[in-house]
């Protein structure tokens, strides 16, 4: 990445555009405000905090599980669309960085990120222009995006011929499953768009990908089956392709790319032998970093039993109660503006002061939260676990990081802009 432009970051007004920070801060710059030794009791509510040493932790443990496992990483970036973090994936060792779309991979540009699997296929004649002109003009940018059918591979050939694009462009085929989500269905499908880009003068067949994180959503063995039942397919398509010449890697590195947040740990005992063959097995887990209080810390492989360190939740959410208007029910004033709620309500654990909190989350409209049988009070900050990180970020272009999220008065250490 372009480290300076990350770090101009740092001289960014700050003012009314960014949520719950105080406006004794709106005037300064991100590195002037640091400057003054804020703290968490300073900033209003709702708040997203994140915690320094739990990202530091998540860093180096999901590094040295993936250097054990001989695999490599490029994290999904949509999780937090935050370029200072991922700078910080990049130098704890990560080969790229994993995006959706195009306006993602135009962020991903602007901050100066040299390596980008783009895990979709993207057919807008403009945007594939904008990216043929980046790929001819700056040798060092890779960019290596999927296709999984013969049309969309006519498509994007059309597009780049018109654009005049000069540097071919990296593809990857990719397999689905049934019930799953975009993909080729089955080898013959896949087999056919390999031969279809080998035929594009404009395409490069870089490699294989897939996401076996839309074939399961829990830890059941059906489930665990199901993902190694799709992995099984994926080497055979790579062992079907290497035999037929179509993955030489004469003319570059072959890839074969799947692994989210939740099953990573097969998608590497399965998938790391194909580097006897000379591919490179590349993961792509996002959550990782900032991990949760829900979905990722029932489901991940860190806490399932791989070997490795757990990770650690990373983000918290903060409410105050505004309103207790029956005995058994308090209103807080976060709600699905500010907190995620698609993989599990945000739970209760401790009020601002340290002290535990009893009740349960049941419901949230968009600026509230429905805290029942709890014993917090009027007035009192309560301290949520939150569940799926990706649905959290996109809700705030400012994230203050705390040293610690467990001590009485926590400081912000940093401010994490993000970009959605």
């Amino acid at each position: 990445m372009d480290r300076a432009r990350v770090g101009e970051l740092g001289a960014e007004r700050l003012d009314w555009r960014f949520k719950a920070l105080p406006a004794a801060a709106w005037g300064l710059t991100v590195r002037e405000y640091l400057a003054t030794g804020p703290t968490l009791d300073e900033f209003g509510t709702p708040l997203l905090t994140l915690d320094a040493g739990a990202l530091d932790h998540n860093l180096r443990a999901m590094a040295a599980w993936c250097e054990r496992a001989g695999v490599r990483l490029a994290p999904h970036g949509k999780t937090t669309m935050a370029p200072a973090l991922w700078q910080a994936q990049l130098d704890a060792g990560a080969w790229g960085i994993t995006l959706a779309n195009l306006p993602q991979l135009r962020v991903a540009r602007a901050f100066g990120v040299q390596r980008v699997l783009l895990a979709n296929t993207l057919l807008d004649p403009a945007g594939l222009a904008w990216l043929a002109g980046e790929l001819d003009t700056d040798p060092e940018f890779d960019c290596i995006s999927w296709v999984d059918s013969v049309a969309a591979v006519k498509l994007i050939d059309q597009a780049l011929r018109a654009a005049g694009a000069e540097r071919p462009m990296e593809v990857l085929v990719e397999l689905g499953g049934p019930g799953g989500r975009t993909g080729a269905r089955d080898l013959a499908t896949a087999l056919a768009v390999a031969a279809a880009v080998a035929e594009a003068p404009t395409l490069r067949l870089a490699g294989l990908g897939g996401y076996e994180g839309a074939l399961a959503h829990d830890s059941t063995p059906a489930s665990l089956a199901a993902v190694e039942a799709y992995l099984a397919r994926l080497v055979e398509l790579h062992d079907r392709l290497r035999a037929d010449g179509s993955l030489t890697g004469d003319t570059g590195e072959v890839i074969v790319t799947a692994g989210g947040s939740a099953y990573f740990d097969q998608v590497a005992r399965v998938l790391a032998p194909l580097g006897r063959t000379g591919t490179s097995v590349v993961l792509r887990s996002g959550a990782y970093l900032v991990h949760d209080d829900g979905f990722y810390r029932a489901i991940s492989p860190l806490v399932r039993g791989a070997a490795g360190e757990p990770l650690r939740s990373a983000m918290h959410g903060w409410a105050r109660v505004v309103s207790r208007p029956e005995p058994a029910l308090a209103l807080l004033d976060g709600g699905k503006r500010d907190f995620p709620y698609d993989e599990g309500l945000p739970t209760p654990q401790l009020t601002r002061s340290g002290r535990p909190v009893t009740g349960t989350v049941t419901a949230v409209n968009d600026q509230h939260a429905f805290l029942r049988e709890s014993d917090a009070e009027v007035g009192e900050v309560v301290r949520l676990g939150l569940s799926h990180p990706c649905t959290a970020f996109d809700k705030w272009t400012l994230i203050p990081v705390l040293d610690d999220a467990e001590a009485a008065h926590p400081r912000v250490v940093n401010l994490v802009r993000t970009f959605f």
